[in-house]
Parts: C-alpha cells; sequence; structure tokens
C-alpha cells in the first residue's frame, strides 16, 4: 500500500498488473449524478493519442484533451452511466 498520499490508499501498483485504489472525495457528492465521484484508470500499452482517435472514428465522446497527469498522459470519457473511465500511458 502507498503512503504518498493520504487521501488515498491504493492496494497494489505494479507496471503491468491491476490496481485498487480508494480516496476521499474531491468534491462534495450531494445532490450530484450517478458517476461522480468514481474514477476508473486503466493504463494501457497503446498510445493514448492513437486510442482516442480510434474511440472517436468509432463514434465514441472523450471528455476533454488528453492531459499530462502526475502518473502520465491520459485522456477520459464518461459511460452510458456518467461513470468517468481514464486512459493512461503510464510514466
Amino acid at each position: 500500500m502507498g503512503d504518498t498520499n493520504p487521501q488515498a490508499c491504493v492496494f497494489k501498483y505494479n507496471r503491468g498488473e491491476a490496481s485498487f485504489a480508494i480516496r476521499t472525495p474531491l468534491e462534495s457528492l450531494e445532490g450530484k449524478e450517478l458517476g461522480t465521484g468514481v474514477a476508473l484508470w486503466f493504463a494501457v500499452d497503446k498510445n493514448v493519442d492513437e486510442l482516442k482517435e480510434e474511440f472517436t472514428i468509432n463514434g465514441i465522446t472523450t471528455a476533454g484533451p488528453i492531459i499530462d497527469t502526475p502518473f502520465g498522459k491520459a485522456f477520459h470519457l464518461k459511460d452510458p452511466d456518467g461513470y468517468k473511465l481514464t486512459f493512461l500511458n503510464a510514466k
């Protein structure tokens, strides 16, 4: 378990293996739509620029531009239920 962020607990993080983390909400969830406060991150081998373009070509709407995060380059989309999915090229 990592201890670099006192607001989060990462249960496993090894490159190429599944991870799971729980953290305190970044904002109040009262009165928010379903999916607010939940984020699922997927570390992918495919270049996120190419993956985002593939999603767009196939009619999947992404939520914003590709961004640089402390963990690597990423982009987001929302699934039909409103949950945010993040695709990441891990550093």
